[in-house]
């Protein structure tokens, strides 16, 4: 079966439906539960510092993350190294109940399980007393592991395409940390997790006033060379990690420069071996991992083994939604349309930090049924989903700016309580093509009346498709979670699914999963700066959704991912834990993980 047929197979096969969810072990082996933190055995930790809120760099306000004017860029420190990895992969608490406690990190995870590790590429620098090379981040300890030290001269040929100070990041996932628990749809889960990682880097680096672009010309296999995963013998017994993106993070402005790299010099790898490597992966789960043959398939099916040696041009527009390969031109909003549309909706005023809405975000485990968002707050949460691809890339708003692809994902919203909207079923198209919304008008089922809300800001394509009360019909799509009924809207992230994949190859479908998962990042910190709650939901009925929707069985649109946004009730018999106190520096969790 070609690799294309084998992912469409894998979608497929893993969708949960009414009378049939995807395979799973069907019950807990807490005895088998995998170690949340990886370490690599041998090889030398550098404790990074771990700085307090005022502690320099200080966090601007979170709402300064999405201006047009950027935040100033600050030096590439040890401290402020620290602070990436902080904002980005690193415990922001420690929860406790029944004797049991588990880490909650700024990178959000399915279950909690976190199959997502990173890594960092950095040359020698005389503000940061690492030597030059490949380290894993450990985020128990919030250190450093040295995996690989090499020539300063190798790394500087890697780096030399790109501005000064600039440094690699890598993300990998295991998958068994996933599967464990939730089968062979864990693949999907684990992609989710490395679109939420992608987002937090990228706005760690924001928080700095440093860029991350994502080099989406690399492939599979100069990634996993890179971060040493290719050295089976090093994962001797222990479970596998398997090279998922790299990214560029450039610590300095650079607006002068109109064009970079998406790739590397493939030339440099030869000399890859060269140097000293340091550490075996530890083994996670005390027995075997359970095989799920079916997520090997399609770990081989999305192997990207192309390699673009393409630019990422800052006067380039990218569009999605018309015919593959056919970019769009800039496609406004009727006049008439227009005047009858509020303008944008204002930015949140107030001075609350980033520091503190990234380090207080949690995942609800249930709302109140009774909590409403504004009509205003609710276009702002949208609006910062929008990647507006019509703008040259050095314009669009962080953290669209990270991605080199136009929008492939779109939202279908059920809105339950946002004052001064109709509750109903809507459609937010992340672009305003007018060829896009016709081909979604024509796919969907014909009653849907495709209005615009009054209150609607000119720059949101956003259409009532059918009003009403929508609560049950979200909770029964979404495996009968009543969190999915009770918050103030929940959402199914919509796919362009046929012609993604036709367009670029299997090795895209993980893509669309990453941009989801990017989506779902910014909603979770748009939702903690609107005083109320969000968590995502791996757990939907995929067809049962689509025929919701008008297009099952046709497969040109798929829903990936949903989530929720609500009043949140806590739970008072969890205590929480500061993330880097005597208690978080103890053994790891065992036993049943609860929900953040």
């Amino acid at each position: 079966m070609k690799p294309l047929e084998l992912v469409k197979q894998y979608h497929e096969q893993t969708k949960h439906d009414f009378n049939r969810y995807a395979r799973a072990l069907g019950y807990m082996d807490w005895a088998n539960q995998p170690d949340p933190f990886r370490r690599y055995e041998g090889a030398l930790l550098y404790k990074l510092p771990l700085l307090e809120a005022g502690d320099e760099p200080v966090s601007p306000p979170y709402e300064s993350l999405f201006s047009s004017q950027p935040v100033p860029a600050q030096p590439l420190t040890l401290n402020s190294l620290s602070r990436f990895f902080e904002y980005s992969l690193s415990i922001t608490a420690w929860k406790e109940y029944g004797g049991n406690r588990w880490a909650l990190r700024s990178n959000p995870s399915s279950g909690n399980l976190h199959p997502t590790e990173g890594y960092l590429l950095i040359r020698e620098t005389a503000e940061i007393p690492l030597k030059p090379g490949l380290y894993h981040y450990a985020p128990k300890e919030h250190g450093l592991e040295h995996r690989w030290h090499g020539s300063n001269e190798i790394i500087e040929a890697l780096l030399r395409p790109f501005p000064a100070q600039s440094f690699f990041v890598g993300l990998s996932s295991i998958h068994w940390r996933e599967a464990w628990k939730y089968g062979e749809r864990a693949f999907r889960y684990c992609q989710h997790d490395v679109g939420h990682a992608l987002g937090t880097l990228r706005i760690a680096g924001a928080v700095l006033g440093w860029r991350v672009f994502l080099l989406a010309g690399l492939n599979d296999r100069t990634i996993g060379t890179l971060l040493g995963l290719n050295r089976l013998h090093e994962f001797d017994r222990a479970e596998p990690e398997f090279p998922e993106l790299l990214c560029v993070v450039c610590p300095v402005h650079d607006s002068h420069r109109e064009s970079r790299p998406l790739s590397i010099d493939q030339a440099v790898l030869r000399h890859w071996e060269s140097g000293g490597w340091r550490g075996k992966a530890n083994r996670l789960s005390r027995d075997n991992p359970v095989s799920w043959e079916i997520i090997d398939d399609v770990t081989k099916a999305s192997w990207k083994n192309s390699t673009e040696q393409t630019q990422w041009d800052a006067t380039l527009r990218l569009r999605s939604g018309q015919a593959p390969g056919v970019p769009y031109k800039s496609a406004p909003v009727p006049e008439r349309e227009r005047a009858e549309r509020t303008p944008p909706p204002e930015p949140r005023s107030g001075t609350i930090s980033a520091h503190r809405i990234i380090h207080q975000r949690r995942s609800a485990v249930a709302f109140d049924g009774k909590t409403s968002i504004s009509a205003r707050q609710f276009f702002t949460m949208l609006e910062r989903v929008m990647p507006h691809p019509d703008r040259p890339v050095a314009q669009r708003p962080m953290p669209w700016d990270s991605l080199p692809w136009g929008p492939t994902i779109h939202l279908a919203l059920f809105v339950h309580r946002v004052d001064g909207l109709p509750p109903g079923i809507y459609m937010l198209l992340r672009n305003d093509a007018p060829a896009l919304k016709a081909t979604f008008q024509q796919a969907m089922h014909e009653q849907f009346v495709w209005t615009v809300p009054e209150t609607c800001p000119a720059s949101l394509p956003l259409y009532l498709l059918e009003s009403g009360n929508t609560q049950r019909i979200a909770m029964q799509v979404s495996c009968h979670q009543e969190i999915a009924g009770d918050g103030a809207f929940s959402l199914g992230m919509i796919a362009e699914f046929e012609a993604s994949l036709e367009k670029h190859g299997p090795w895209f479908y993980k893509r669309l999963f990453w941009e989801a998962g990017l989506i779902g990042q910014v909603l979770y910190l748009e939702a903690e700066a609107a005083g109320v709650r969000s968590t995502g939901i791996g757990c939907f009925f995929d067809d049962p959704v689509h025929r919701v929707l008008g297009w099952h069985p046709d497969t040109q649109f798929q829903s990936l991912y949903h989530f929720t946004v609500g009043g949140a009730v806590d739970d008072p018999r969890l205590t929480t834990l500061p993330p880097y106190g005597e208690l978080g520096k103890e053994g790891r969790h065992r036993g049943p993980p609860l929900p953040e």
